[in-house]
């Protein structure tokens, strides 16, 4: 069994016990956060949600938090000495996929 879950505005093909790196969540680690399903597939039957399956539940545990890596962005200007640097370092959650329940 599968399933497609939104999470702050990114979609994620997701199966028990995977583990997921998504944008920052506000939640501690040891945490369950429940996602907003959009597809569920079974061995039987696939449900599609209208824009969510209201009844499907996906619970996620969060595992940690970290950053991902650092990018650099450089503007630049010829003949005009103007340069400027800066880095930047995303916020990032580590989810585990704990329970996927399709509903009925």
């Amino acid at each position: 069994m599968y399933a497609i879950v939104r999470v702050c505005g990114c979609q994620y093909l997701v199966e028990e016990g995977d583990v997921l790196t998504v944008p920052h969540l506000e939640s501690e680690p040891g945490a369950t956060v429940p996602l907003e399903v959009l597809f569920v597939r079974t061995q039987d039957k696939a449900v599609i949600g209208t824009p969510t399956v209201p009844e499907a539940k996906v619970d996620a545990e969060v595992v940690g938090h970290t950053r991902a890596d650092k990018v650099t962005i450089y503007k630049f200007i010829r003949r005009e000495n103007y340069r400027r640097k800066k880095g930047h370092r995303q916020q990032l959650t580590r989810v585990r996929i704990a329970r996927i329940s399709p509903g009925s």
